[in-house]
C-alpha cells in the first residue's frame, strides 16, 4: 500500500507540458512592454485629461469627457519617447507571436474552439459557471474553455490590431502620409478617444485574466507560464 501510494505520488509530480517557448517569451515581453505602457501613458494623460471628437480639441473647445484625474502640464512631452518605445516592443512581439502562432499551430491547437463547443446554450453555460467564481477542477484547468479560447482570439485580432489602428492614427507623422488612419475613426481626436477605450477594454481584460488565474492556482500558472511545464495532478490555465 505505501509504495503503491508513493508511485501514485511520483506520477501525479511528473512534468506536463503545457505551454510552448514562443508563448511563454512572447506573454512575459507583452507584459512588461503593456505596463510599460500604462505607466507612460498616465504620464501622457495628465498632461491633458481630457477626451474629445473629431479633429481638434483644447480648452477652448468642449470636451467629450473630463477624466477625474489631477491636470498637470509638462510631463506629457517626457513620456512620450517611451511610450513610443514600449509600443513598438507590443507591436514586433505581437506579430511575431501571431506569426509564430501559426506555424506552431497554437491557434488551431490551443485557442481555436471546437465546432461542437459553438452552441449557444453550451457557451451560455460556459460563461455563467466563470462568473460563479468557482475554483476549477484539474481536468478544467488543463485546457482552456470555448469563453476563453474566443475572449483571447477576441484580444489578439480585434483589441491589438484596435490598439495599433488608433495608436497610428493619433501621430500626425503617420497620418499626412496615410489620412485615412485619422479621417476613417472621425479625426485625430476621436482616434486618442478611442485609444483610451482600448486602454479600459483592456484593464478589465486583464483583472478577470488575473482573477481566472487565482481561482485556477496562482503560483502553479505562474511557473506553467515560466517553465512550460505544471504537474500533472495540478495542471495551470
Amino acid at each position: 500500500m505505501i509504495s503503491e501510494a508513493r508511485a501514485e505520488a511520483a506520477i501525479e509530480t511528473i512534468p506536463v507540458p503545457r505551454h510552448i517557448a514562443l508563448v511563454r517569451i512572447t506573454h512575459w515581453i507583452i507584459v512588461l512592454s503593456v505596463v510599460g505602457l500604462l505607466v507612460s501613458g498616465i504620464g501622457i494623460l495628465v498632461g491633458h485629461p481630457r477626451l474629445y471628437w473629431g479633429e481638434t480639441g483644447s480648452l477652448a473647445t468642449a470636451s467629450l469627457i473630463d477624466l477625474p484625474i489631477p491636470f498637470i502640464i509638462g510631463p506629457s512631452l517626457c513620456y512620450r519617447p517611451y511610450h513610443f518605445f514600449f509600443a513598438w516592443i507590443l507591436v514586433l512581439t505581437g506579430l511575431t507571436y501571431i506569426v509564430g502562432s501559426f506555424i506552431t499551430q497554437h491557434f488551431r491547437k490551443d485557442l481555436l474552439p471546437a465546432k461542437a463547443a459553438f452552441r449557444w446554450n453550451r457557451m451560455v453555460g460556459v460563461a455563467l459557471e466563470n462568473l460563479a467564481w468557482k475554483r476549477p477542477d484539474a481536468d478544467a484547468a488543463s485546457t482552456y474553455n470555448v469563453v476563453q479560447r474566443l475572449t483571447y482570439l477576441a484580444v489578439v485580432f480585434g483589441l491589438f490590431p484596435a490598439f495599433l489602428w488608433t495608436g497610428l492614427g493619433m501621430s500626425f507623422g503617420m497620418t499626412s502620409v496615410f489620412p485615412i488612419l485619422a479621417t476613417a475613426l472621425g479625426g485625430h481626436q476621436s482616434a486618442r478617444t478611442l485609444h483610451f477605450v482600448c486602454v479600459v477594454v483592456l484593464l478589465l481584460f486583464v483583472m478577470v485574466h488575473i482573477l481566472m488565474i487565482y481561482l485556477a492556482g496562482f503560483w502553479r500558472t505562474v511557473r506553467a507560464m515560466i517553465t512550460g511545464y505544471v504537474p500533472q495532478g495540478g495542471r495551470a490555465r
